[in-house]
């Protein structure tokens, strides 16, 4: 069943960038950015991550927490958040469980090849831990000023 704006955002712990672990739970009372992103250090990812570095002072104002999700092993996380200063802690799904919980692990299409991957996705989840906006198949250029213009109306 596919998540909905205003279901309860399912719950994780990740591993984290600097070898620390992030819970959705113990985030509750902030809103917190949750996005899903294919791979580090590809150009679109690296433009997406890079968007949300240069906003972090907007988020961080009104208290929200900005997350990175990937399937990307802890130490690829490390050099890609050294490699372009990256304020904002990127999590580890390398069994896919949160990508799967999320709906964003789908079976994709390049060149007439199919194969499995992350869909490019962003969940605002509110300080009650619900989905207050969702947006899949994200576009890069635009989509961090989306995020924030939402944020402001939570």
């Amino acid at each position: 069943m596919a998540l909905e704006e205003g279901d309860v955002a399912p719950d994780f712990t990740l591993p984290t960038d600097g070898g620390d672990s992030i819970s959705l739970s113990a985030l509750k009372g902030k809103p917190v950015v949750l996005y899903f992103y294919p791979k580090d250090d590809t150009p679109g990812c690296t433009k997406e991550a890079c968007g949300f570095r240069d906003a972090q002072a907007d988020f961080s104002s009104i208290g929200a927490t900005v997350i990175g999700v990937s399937k990307d092993s802890v130490a690829k996380h490390d050099k890609f958040k050294a490699k372009y200063e990256l304020n904002f802690p990127l999590a580890a799904d390398e069994d896919g469980t949160v990508c799967e919980a999320y709906g964003t692990w789908v079976e994709k299409s390049m060149y007439g090849r199919k194969y499995m991957g992350i869909d490019r996705a962003t969940f605002l989840i509110d300080a009650d831990g619900k989905l207050a906006k969702i947006w899949r198949k994200v576009k890069v250029p635009g989509h961090v000023e989306a995020v924030q213009a939402a944020l402001k109306d939570l």
